[in-house]
Parts: C-alpha cells; structure tokens; sequence
C-alpha cells in the first residue's frame, strides 16, 4: 500500500517536469493506475482486517478524489496537446 501511495504522487512529479504533453499524460495515467491499485489494495486490507472501517473509507475517498482530479488532468493536458 505505501508503494502505491507514493508511486502516484512520484509519477504525477515524473510526468510534469516532461516537456511534451504526450510524455506527460502518460506519466499522470500511470499514476491513475497507481490510485486504483491502492484502493483495490485498501479493499483486501480491510476484508483481511488488517485496517479499520473508518480507514478504509478515508482511503477510499482520497483514492476517487484524486482519481477524479487525475482525470480531469489529463483531459485539460490532451486538449492542449491537439
């Protein structure tokens, strides 16, 4: 969990000191898939009870709003890059 935690505010970082938005959208995705691994991650780790309920919905909400935000940038970043 904490690799994936890390890994997508490191590739969100990685992906906008590139000089090309192509470059850059493919960084900001791979952080997306980062997200998602986390929350899939949260998911077990809350069904194994390795962490609490309120954890996990705290987890879980960060997760789709950074998701949410993620997307968001990567739409702004490809209609520029047309």
């Amino acid at each position: 969990m904490r690799r994936a935690a890390v890994s997508a505010p490191s590739n969100i970082a990685e992906g906008d000191e590139y000089g090309s938005d192509k470059q850059a959208i493919r960084f900001f995705r791979v952080a997306k898939g980062s997200v998602a691994e986390l929350l899939t991650q949260s998911i077990i780790a809350r069904e194994v009870d390795y962490i609490i309920e309120n954890e996990f919905h705290f987890i879980q909400e960060e997760c789709k709003g950074i998701s949410a935000m993620l997307a968001k940038l990567i739409d702004a970043r490809s209609r520029t890059s047309l």
